[in-house]
């Protein structure tokens, strides 16, 4: 239902959200607790967009509800997806005038085939490469590219066999905020 809604919000009195001043710091914050919540011994660093080496604020236009749904299924997908230890960095911060959150691992990667798809509804990832057995449905990251696409930022992914998956989101940051404006 949420992606019919975020599909055609002029049929369902608009788009889902409700939006206010959020910073992506919070969430990311929050990310990292839920991955070593899930896997103790994961290593999870906080850092800024890029490996940078701290985490800034990241204010935005958000609806915080919305968004952390969007962070709990791509930290689903880091829990699901790579081997129990990988380790796990998520950044945050402002880039160029934009509100970036980015996770990112160094599990086995995907595919240039499958990149291209993750995006995709109901697609989904050959299941020996999911330690869940490939019980979703394929909607998560169609959620998430949605949902950020309602917001007016766009979703990127940088991956390769190997070599790891980041995820990244980009976001309008919220004009004359400073670092500390949302704490």
């Amino acid at each position: 239902m949420l992606l019919a809604r975020l599909d055609n919000p002029a049929a369902h009195d608009g788009p889902p959200l409700e939006t206010g001043p959020t910073d992506l710091r919070t969430l990311a914050a929050d990310a990292a607790h839920d991955l070593r919540a899930l896997d103790a011994s994961r290593p999870v660093r906080l850092t800024g967009p890029g490996d940078e080496p701290h985490a800034t604020a990241a204010p935005m236009l958000g609806d915080e509800a919305r968004l952390r749904q969007v962070v709990v299924n791509l930290v689903g997908n880091v829990a699901a997806h790579t081997p129990p230890g990988t380790p796990a960095r998520i950044g945050v911060g402002t880039v160029a005038g934009e509100a970036v959150f980015e996770i990112a691992d160094a599990g086995p990667g995907l595919a240039p085939e499958d990149a291209e798809r993750v995006f995709d509804r109901f697609y989904r990832v050959d299941a020996s490469r999911s330690r869940n057995g490939g019980t979703g449905a394929g909607l998560g990251l169609a959620i998430v590219r949605s949902l950020v696409l309602a917001h007016g930022g766009r979703a990127e992914l940088s991956t390769a066999p190997g070599a790891g998956t980041t995820f990244r989101l980009a976001f309008p940051a919220l004009g004359d905020a400073g670092p500390d404006r949302l704490q």
